[in-house]
């Protein structure tokens, strides 16, 4: 019995630890694939997704995004990132799926911005989020939408969460049913509900600026 109750526990253990997966594992880039439309114009235009010393580098351009190959739901995203020069734009997208729905660029998506200052914001991608305060938050109702002219923007709530520039910023993203809440660096900085996407790709942007990032890891919530 007392080495039954030994291998249960070792199997609990291993089980638990191999729960978390290591998006961004350091080495390649094989869990995932690009989206870059210039590409397709120009077949010899650069990938902007480089791996530099260890780190997963978005030169900003040329724009587009790093999709993961799975689906993923119900789970706990980790981002740790920083600008490596001028301070600018960046995303993560989560519950992504049709390619290039806005601007024929962006998936289909909920987007939680990390652009420098506004880390924690909303933008709805062709899907929809809410949020308390909506108005105040997003504008007038009769201005919500999710397409190129309409207010997709939902403000985060919180000021100065970011670090100094060249600081390692930490942002993790909890994804559960229709919900999603975001923090930057400890503070909740988001918190949505009734999504109208509960499933879907995980994306990063190359939108202008360079960004580095050390880690990216997704946990299953149950």
């Amino acid at each position: 019995m007392k080495k039954l109750i030994i291998i249960l526990s070792l199997f609990s253990v291993s089980t638990f630890a191999q729960k978390t997966i290591q998006l961004f594992n350091g080495k390649n880039l094989d869990n995932w694939y690009i989206d870059i439309p210039e590409m397709d114009k120009d077949p010899k235009t650069i990938n902007p997704f480089i791996l530099r010393n260890g780190l997963l580098v978005s030169l900003g351009t040329p724009e587009g995004h790093l999709i993961t190959k799975e689906k993923y739901q119900n789970y706990r995203l980790v981002v740790e990132y920083r600008f490596a020069g001028t301070p600018g734009n960046c995303g993560v997208l989560v519950h992504a799926s049709t390619p290039r729905a806005l601007y024929g660029q962006f998936p289909k998506s909920i987007e939680v911005q990390m652009m420098h200052e506004n880390a924690g914001d909303f933008w709805c991608i062709a899907e929809d989020i809410s949020v308390p305060d909506m108005e105040k938050r997003r504008g007038p109702k009769e201005k919500w939408g999710v397409t190129e002219d309409k207010e997709r923007k939902i403000k985060n709530l919180t000021d100065n969460s970011e670090k100094p520039l060249g600081e390692w910023n930490k942002m993790v993203i909890e994804c559960k049913g229709n919900t999603i809440k975001v923090w930057v660096n400890g503070d909740m900085v988001n918190n949505g509900f009734g999504a109208t996407v509960q499933k879907g790709q995980i994306a990063l942007q190359a939108e202008g600026s360079e960004v580095e990032f050390r880690k990216v890891e997704m946990t299953p919530l149950k």
